[in-house]
């Protein structure tokens, strides 16, 4: 498991970088922001919840049952939609209440 960064999104601002706790994630000479090792990703999601410009991506390989889907996430408020987009092209979407998330 590993995330993916697309580039064209990525705004430079740093977020993931304070958020990984493995410190993957670089900066490339133009300042946007990459990860040397995929590999190494520990698949904590840390840096893609911290993301505001929705430029992190989540893999889903077939080790976790996604084969080859990614997963995104985007905020608004207190509302967190985590996106999943198949290889097939098909998007599911589960909303999370950030403030209601830990209520059980």
């Amino acid at each position: 498991m590993s995330i993916r960064i697309e580039r064209e999104r990525c705004v430079g601002c740093g977020a993931c970088v304070e958020a990984c706790p493995g410190n993957l994630i670089k900066f490339d000479p133009d300042g946007r922001a990459f990860i040397r090792r995929p590999e190494d990703c520990w698949g904590c999601a840390s840096c893609m919840k911290e993301c505001r410009s929705e430029a992190i991506f989540y893999y889903l390989g077939a080790d976790v049952g996604g084969r080859g889907a990614l997963m995104q996430v985007k905020r608004d408020g207190a509302i967190s939609r985590w996106i999943i987009r198949g290889y097939d092209g098909a998007t599911f979407t589960i909303v999370v209440d950030r403030k209601q998330a830990n209520k059980y």
